[in-house]
């Protein structure tokens, strides 16, 4: 079965700004799209800010199985309800990937639990994207280095708790560093921060960028059954108890109560 994969983009810039419209006149989105569909074990779909419920429904979202994110000047105006969903479903195993300025997403800061901000700058610098793993799945296809010739530059400190990986660390010509490519797990979905992304610069045209985004696909990919109620906490009976177990001493709350929250 293919990966039913979503990529969301809140799709602004491209209608509001002349120079990102000349480089993705499509949108972000369909760039990204349309690179991810030369892969044959992905299917692809995409969805905007401004379609109902943000392009995802509950109905859409149970059926996807990796969702990639794209946001900057709109984060702000990401529902709440629909931040909330998107959450539950990570939880439950649904493979997450945040693009670029995705870093101050609703959704990547409330998975992260801390302020995700950085240091930046607009320049066009030459950006050198350093592969710290040459064996992990995220950087297959690619050499030593992705050379982008121009690049927002992102700097340290970058504020967003320790990963599971590097897998990426980005050299700038203006001597700045960062690290570019994180992975981490929450619940039972996987989630892939990529830095590279600036929307007035070609980025998402370079095959390079195109293949770590496909093999960032294959990798969020959780195949097990959704874990839904991986946000509950059940009140375990004494009666359900795998051993013989007497009450001992008083309780805050009578047998099948729920508990506080």
């Amino acid at each position: 079965m293919s990966i039913r994969t979503v990529v969301w983009n809140e799709f602004v810039h491209e209608q509001e700004n002349a120079v990102v419209q000349s480089v993705y006149p499509d949108g972000i989105h369909n760039t990204i799209a349309a690179a991810l569909a030369n892969d044959e074990t992905i299917s692809v779909s995409t969805a905007t800010l401004d379609q109902p419920e943000h392009g995802l429904p509950q109905s859409r979202l149970d059926e996807t199985d990796v969702l990639l994110w794209w946001g900057h000047k709109a984060h702000g105006a990401v529902s709440d309800e629909i931040v909330d969903r998107v959450q539950q479903r990570v939880n439950e195993g649904m493979g997450l990937i945040i693009l670029h300025s995705g870093h101050f997403s609703k959704i990547f800061k409330r998975m992260m639990g801390t302020p995700c901000s950085l240091r930046w700058r607009e320049a066009g610098e030459r950006e050198r994207l350093w592969v710290i793993n040459p064996s992990h799945p995220i950087t297959q296809g690619i050499e030593k280095a992705i050379e982008i010739p121009n690049s927002e530059m992102y700097g340290e400190p970058f504020l967003v708790p320790e990963p599971l990986e590097t897998v990426f660390v980005s050299w700038f010509e203006g001597g700045e560093v960062f690290r570019s490519g994180l992975t981490y797990q929450r619940g039972a979905g996987r989630i892939f921060y990529f830095e590279p992304g600036h929307e007035t610069y070609p980025i998402y045209h370079q095959p390079d960028i195109q293949t770590v985004l496909r093999n960032a696909v294959r990798w969020a990919y959780n195949p097990a059954a959704p874990w839904k109620d991986v946000a509950k906490a059940p009140n375990v009976p004494i009666s359900e108890a795998r051993e013989k177990l007497e009450k001992k001493g008083p309780s805050l709350h009578k047998a099948g109560e729920a508990g506080y929250r």
